[in-house]
């Protein structure tokens, strides 16, 4: 925890994002940016769990989530179905980023300052400094609270439609495709909430077993 903040302290004033949905085959696409604008040894004690968000378990998830919101600036972006099949999911994702970290900017009034984003692409049409840093969600304090507000964010959004669709196991899956998932959209077909482009090779695989 203590390397993560030193990654961003070297970098001055920084915010940072990054985004959790961009697999699945089912619901939007979430971007997140967090911006703390005050780091002190009670920060960074109740942070001491603070990671990539894929290495926590869902209630490390959970519990790093609230201390986050309540000690940063910080937006979430959804970027719903229906755009990710028009402008595809790579760029869904960084609309989202550009959207989230546009918000944290205006409300936190920043003026000198760095965004970092997760991954190897930059922000398109993002007027501010920017830099990419590769698997920085173990490397940046402020990624890895990014990455951890995305996906506790998406994971209730899943369990939500999961509700209105119980038979694709979203609230297990999270609109991966596994097993499960793939023989309940055999089984029922899509719902309003996939994303078809995903499901080409599968559907196309179906066909050759006839």
């Amino acid at each position: 925890m203590n390397n993560l903040f030193s990654f961003d302290k070297k970098l001055g004033t920084i915010i940072g994002t990054d985004e959790a949905g961009r697999g699945p085959a089912a619901g939007g696409v979430f971007a997140s940016c967090v911006y703390f604008p005050e780091i002190d040894s009670n920060l960074k004690k109740s942070l001491e769990r603070l990671n990539d968000s894929k290495k926590l378990t869902k209630s490390a998830r959970e519990d790093l989530y609230e201390i986050i919101i309540n000690n940063s600036v910080n937006s979430t972006v959804c970027i719903e179905v229906e755009e990710i099949e028009k402008i595809n999911i790579l760029n869904s994702s960084l609309k989202a980023m550009k959207i989230a970290c546009e918000n944290v900017i205006k409300q936190a009034n920043l003026t000198d300052f760095l965004t970092i984003i997760d991954g190897n692409r930059l922000i398109k049409n993002y007027t501010y400094p920017q830099k990419f840093i590769i698997k920085g969600d173990g490397k940046s304090a402020s990624i890895a609270a990014a990455s951890i507000l995305a996906k506790v964010t998406r994971d209730r959004y899943m369990d939500k439609l999961s509700q209105e669709f119980p038979m694709y196991g979203w609230e297990h899956n999270a609109g991966y495709l596994t097993k499960e998932h793939l023989d309940a959209i055999d089984k029922y077909g899509l719902c309003k909430y996939h994303r078809p482009s995903f499901l080409k090779k599968h559907f196309e695989k179906q066909l050759t077993l006839f």
